[in-house]
């Protein structure tokens, strides 16, 4: 697939950069697009060109992941910093009004944000998320406790090289991670996952990004999140995959009271065949739905906002 018109993005942040592409034209209208946790920008670029051509799609590689700075050492990475990072980048384009495109954990940082900062965002597309991930209130001293062990571990080990990969043997090791991903999918998300260095390739991202996230979120905080959303929003679920962000027993249960609550505010929700990628693996499958709702909410409307 050839990527016409693609450029490199660079937003300088304080401890380096956040990296990222840009698709479409100057004055399109603006989408940030956000990928889930452990890809990177790369999640999109099968997407993105079955979208509508008058957008202007900028797919951030997230904080620690693809080609993005680590954060600096002793920080963690947790849903509220990254929300922090999509408004350095949006004031860095001086973007006023924007559409989000979220995956998985890129949805619920998409979520959070437009929950913040509502008068921002024209248009939320949730792919394979619910917005918000509740965690049941009993379970959150243990998480947090297993957040802080895990990191405290980490910065006691004298300095740990990363293993080196043949490019095949990355490709297997991600397959494993990710049984769904086409073999396609994989030679995407390694263009930005893997850094050459002597002896072969390391995976890009930070080791860090592994730990569990300690900024948990209960379902009335969700609730109450997800009713200071303006935005029309569009849920994309796929009918076998959404079980892979619902890593704790009480959140399936969780997720059914959101995605009920969307639809009690009139915003859609849908389903689709296919797995946690189906957007990345068969985006033809996602993308009228995607593109019907863009069209319909925010492009009918955004000729006042120009990029």
């Amino acid at each position: 697939m050839a990527k016409q018109g693609v450029s490199e993005l660079s937003v300088p942040v304080p401890w380096g950069e956040i990296r990222g592409q840009v698709w479409g034209p100057d004055g399109g209208h603006p989408v940030l697009c956000l990928h889930g946790w452990a890809d990177n920008c790369g999640s999109f670029s099968t997407l993105i060109p079955l979208l509508p051509k008058e957008c202007r799609y900028v797919a951030v590689d997230l904080a620690g992941h693809g080609l993005s700075s680590h954060r600096p050492p002793g920080v963690f990475y947790s849903n509220p910093e990254y929300a922090a990072d999509v408004y350095r980048v949006v004031d860095a384009l001086q973007l006023k009004k924007f559409s989000i495109i979220g995956h998985s954990m890129g949805g619920d940082i998409a979520g959070l944000f437009t929950a913040l900062y509502p008068e921002m965002v024209d248009a939320l597309v949730l792919l394979d998320a619910f917005g918000f991930l509740p965690t049941d209130p009993t379970e959150v001293p243990k998480v947090m406790r297993q957040g802080f062990d895990k990191m405290l571990q980490f910065e006691n080990k004298t300095e740990e090289k990363k293993r080196v990969y043949t490019y095949e043997r990355a490709v297997g090791r991600l397959s494993a991670a990710n049984p769904s991903l086409s073999e396609q999918s994989l030679h995407i998300l390694l263009e930005r996952g893997l850094v050459q260095v002597e002896g072969g390739f390391v995976f890009s991202r930070d080791l860090r990004v592994n730990f569990k996230n300690m900024a948990r979120i209960t379902l009335e905080q969700s609730l109450e999140m997800q009713s200071r959303i303006q935005a029309p929003v569009l849920a994309v679920l796929s009918d076998g995959g959404s079980d892979r962000v619902l890593s704790e027993p009480a959140q399936s249960k969780f997720a059914s009271t959101l995605l009920q609550s969307l639809r009690d505010r009139n915003h859609r929700v849908v389903t689709v065949p296919g797995d946690h990628h189906v957007h990345l693996n068969k985006p033809e499958v996602v993308a009228p739905f995607v593109s019907d709702f863009l069209r319909t909410k925010a492009l009918s409307r955004s000729t006042s906002h120009k990029l």
